[in-house]
């Protein structure tokens, strides 16, 4: 077998370096869409303070959405024979997840965890395959298995944590609430949770006509409520609201700025790589370094420039 040669390297390098420039279109994908008009966009509203804790709403997700193959159900940490589904986690055979957070005897809620939705989405925003995507009208964010690469970039740049990755899975995928969007709601219209719940809990809809019951409620009962809508403002609006009386934080859902992170991120990575120019530039400045000093290589005439090692010229 030949041994390896300094012009063998260089050949290989000019056209690795030509490989990425015609590939890099498929990581520059287009950017997330712009939030629209929340009249047209779907989501639901918690209120924490209807809720009873029942898990209707999880066992109804996981009925209606369970495609997990063998991760359909997970057996609690307290059940041996696995006669209960207990999840005490999001995961990746679980969308979504109940809570109960106890400050006091006095002071406790529920809360409801899945995906929430985000009108501007860092994980559309950072996934490199387009495999996250938001729908323009809708506000669903959804995930194509199909895409995905399991880079699992959107679980680290999600701001509240939702999507998982079936690490025990031979074909594993990330796993996050889609609003039914290829089930529940293509069939009846609302989401499978909200459908299950038997107080009213949780409520589907148009964005726009959540937040004006979610005023409401609040205007009609300001003692019973925190004066504030979770979701209405942070990182850019989310899709999935919620009402409570407990401190937002105390409930598990993070305290984040009205900016969404996605947005500093996206100027940066849409000024550097617009049209590709400077990757292109950089990937033609080592193409042209490595052409010339090819030519600076003798051909077949005995000779050896400088600092070449001898076993270089000849073959074994």
């Amino acid at each position: 077998m030949a041994r390896p040669t300094r012009r063998g390297f260089l050949v290989g390098l000019a056209a690795g370096s030509a490989a990425l420039v015609t590939a890099g279109s498929v990581f520059s994908g287009d950017p997330p869409a712009a939030a629209g008009d929340d009249r047209d966009e779907l989501g639901m509203l918690y209120d924490a303070t209807r809720c009873v804790g029942c898990k209707a709403c999880m066992a109804a997700c996981k009925r209606v959405n369970g495609d997990y193959g063998a991760l359909a159900f997970e057996r609690a940490p307290f059940d041996p024979d696995g006669l209960w589904d207990a999840p005490q986690d999001l995961s990746g055979s679980t969308r979504t997840l109940i809570k109960l957070f106890k400050q006091s005897e006095s002071e406790w809620s529920y809360v409801k965890y899945s995906c929430m939705h985000c009108r501007k989405p860092s994980c559309v925003s950072v996934c490199p395959v387009s495999a996250m995507t938001r729908d323009p009208k809708t506000g669903i964010v959804d995930y194509s298995k199909d895409t995905c690469i399991g880079c699992r970039y959107c679980q680290v740049a999600c701001a509240f944590n939702i999507p998982r990755f079936q690490w025990d899975s031979a074909a594993p995928q990330i796993v996050k609430c889609d609003l039914c969007k290829h089930t529940h709601l293509e069939k009846t219209g609302v989401t499978a949770c909200a459908g299950a719940c038997p107080v009213g809990a949780i409520t589907f809809g148009r964005r726009h006509d959540l937040l004006a019951e979610a005023r409401r409620r609040l205007a009609e009962k300001p003692g019973s409520y925190l004066g504030h809508i979770y979701g209405e403002h942070e990182v850019g609006g989310t899709n999935h609201l919620y009402l409570a009386a407990m401190p937002f934080n105390k409930l598990g859902l993070p305290q984040l700025p009205a900016e969404p992170p996605a947005e500093f991120s996206e100027k940066i990575q849409h000024t550097i790589y617009k049209g590709f120019v400077a990757p292109v530039a950089l990937y033609g400045a080592l193409c042209w370094l490595a052409l010339r000093n090819l030519k600076k290589q003798p051909h077949g005439d005995g000779s050896r420039a400088p600092g070449d090692r001898e076993e270089d010229r000849h073959e074994p």
